[in-house]
């Protein structure tokens, strides 16, 4: 039987989630910036017609994006992360056998959907209604092919299915660099052995692509001649670490402050390992100057700390940090990003608890707590210890939208 998989990719997910609310930027250019306004990070279809290119700096923009209107908007975690799931649903009840890629990326497994064209056009249309999202969904023989059809759809009318017919014409204008899973020295191996295109890949020599390769590359050959080499994914596989790191603002000297990064950071990643059903074994913090600043000497540090038994609790996460950090702190640096990493995860019910500790039960009663509080009021609600609001290593966001869906005080009201 002839498999059948696809891929749903929301059209430019940043920009549209922020018309999603503001249908009055429909049609108009739309930039999303990075932590701290930094840089672009995701472009609506008309700024990409301006030239303004992935990753550039804000401010070698910033005259033109003055000059065309064009509308710039801070990073809104919150409210793309919550708009995923609604998207995800919607496909997860259209197709129960699905994998979820990316935030904005879906795999399908439609191998027993009778007319292909007509039900991805409803599922377009039926998305497009309850979230506000457009997507484009390629579909092809294998998980590789659906990604090229996909993009093909983008360039269309929303929906691409590649059949015998057309697949070939379709992996010879596709550059090989487009093909999921070719990294960039694999590109510019592959360009100089004149392998340009998929189709050029398609038809290599298995063995000398396997030699050049590895396994993953002959997949990749296989994959791009309709032989399935990856089924979907239904469970993520376990995480293995976690970090909460952020550039700052601009850069802090002072010990206070950059502790108090610490504190929140160490809270952050507790705050997910719990919400994963997760312990940590090791924790670790480093901190770094600004690479990129040629006015200062670069500085980077790093250290560990391992506890006799694993722990998610907030308190010995936070305690392990800030020794950690009091061993790798250095005076009179200028530093511009910290972070705080837990590693040697595992999942809760599989930990083996201390003899010594008698307190877990209540420890963990106490931690579910603490999250439900921050999870009713908002993050950072109850927590250890204080962290000023103005301080200078907080993420400048100058350009944020509303929480529309998960903050009370930021849902839209209608009015007649």
């Amino acid at each position: 039987m002839t498999r059948a998989f696809a891929l749903a990719d929301c059209n430019n997910f940043y920009a549209s989630c922020e018309c999603v609310f503001e249908p009055n930027l429909e049609g108009r250019p739309i930039v999303v910036l990075s932590n701290n306004d930094g840089c672009v990070v995701a472009r609506s279809v008309e700024a990409k017609a301006l030239g303004i290119a992935m990753g550039v700096p804000f401010f070698k923009i910033r005259d033109m994006a003055r000059e065309h209107c064009v509308v710039i908007r801070s990073s809104n975690y919150a409210l793309y992360g919550d708009m995923s799931e609604r998207v995800m649903s919607v496909l997860a009840a259209a197709a129960p056998n699905h994998e979820v890629y990316s935030i904005d990326e879906c795999f399908l497994n439609l191998d027993a959907v009778p007319n292909l064209d007509a039900w991805c056009m409803e599922l377009r249309q039926r998305v497009r209604h309850w979230t506000g999202i457009p997507i484009s969904i390629g579909v092809g023989s294998t998980k590789t092919l659906s990604k090229i059809a996909n993009k093909q759809a983008k360039s269309g009318d929303g929906v691409c299915i590649l059949t015998p017919e057309t697949t070939e014409i379709i992996l010879r204008a596709t550059p090989v660099g487009d093909v999921w899973g070719i990294g960039h020295r694999s590109r510019k191996m592959l360009i100089e052995r004149g392998i340009d295109t998929a189709y050029d890949l398609c038809t290599a020599d298995e063995r000398w692509v396997r030699q050049r390769m590895g396994v993953i590359g002959a997949r990749t050959v296989f994959e791009l001649r309709g032989v399935s080499c990856h089924d979907l994914e239904r469970l993520a596989p376990e995480k293995q670490s976690t970090c909460c790191a952020r550039t700052f603002a601009r850069a802090v000297t002072d010990k206070e402050q950059v502790k108090a990064a610490i504190l929140t950071y160490a809270q952050r990643v507790a705050e997910k390992i719990r919400h994963a059903g997760q312990v940590c074994r090791t924790v670790q913090v480093f901190v770094r100057t600004d690479y990129h600043d040629a006015t200062t000497v670069p500085y980077s540090a790093s250290a560990l700390e391992t506890f006799l038994s694993p722990t998610s609790d907030s308190r010995a996460i936070v305690g392990a940090a800030l020794r950690v950090f009091q061993r790798i702190w250095k005076e009179g640096i200028p530093y511009r990003k910290a972070g705080v990493l837990l590693i040697e995860l595992s999942q809760a019910d599989a930990a083996m608890p201390s003899l010594l500790d008698d307190r877990l039960s209540r420890d963990d009663q106490l931690m579910k707590a603490l999250d439900q509080v921050n999870n009713r009021f908002g993050r950072g609600s109850v927590g250890i210890g204080l962290s000023p609001k103005g301080a200078r290593w907080r993420m400048r966001q100058q350009r944020l939208s509303p929480r529309y869906t998960t903050r009370w005080a930021d849902i839209p009201i209608a009015r007649s």
